[in-house]
């Protein structure tokens, strides 16, 4: 490729004519590209529960939401999380485990106000059974080998002590 300068470039610079440019005309009319964002900012969202915000942050989220606040175990763990960055993975990997205990409060709370819930149903148990009976079965005999390792680990260590 021959060197040239970079005004010898095709289509370089195309937009510098300012009666060839699109937008000019709307730009201008109210100089928005010289003042920058120059809006009002709404009321901030009344604050009536425990809102878990970044370090990074100096102040709570605009929006956030309120239907489950940080409560039990899960609670604490998100507690945990946010006393790290958000560019740690233990953040991050606390806020999952966070979940996944959450799934299991979920679970015992139902239980206690008498609902029993159908984990076969809801999960789609049923479907894959029908559906994807090999990998239904793969997956039973993974859970069922891990779990029945787990316990005879716990009872190997139980017996050494």
């Amino acid at each position: 490729m021959e060197n040239k300068k970079i005004s010898q470039l095709e289509g370089w610079g195309h937009d510098a004519d300012e009666q060839n440019d699109p937008t000019y005309p709307i730009r201008k009319r109210a100089n928005e590209e010289h003042q920058g964002s120059n809006w009002d900012r709404p009321e901030q969202q009344p604050q009536t529960i425990e809102v878990l915000r970044s370090i990074e942050r100096p102040n709570i989220s605009a929006v956030f939401g309120t239907d489950n606040p940080p409560s039990g175990l899960s609670g604490m763990i998100r507690r945990k999380a946010f006393e790290y960055s958000e560019s740690s993975l233990v953040h991050w990997f606390q806020l999952i485990l966070a979940d996944r205990v959450n799934v299991i409060e979920g679970l015992v709370d139902d239980i206690k106000r008498g609902h029993f819930p159908n984990l076969f149903a809801e999960k789609g148990l049923g479907a894959e059974w029908k559906y994807n009976r090999k990998a239904f079965v793969t997956k039973l005999a993974t859970s069922v080998l891990i779990t029945t390792s787990a316990i005879a680990l716990i009872g190997v260590f139980k017996r050494k002590k």
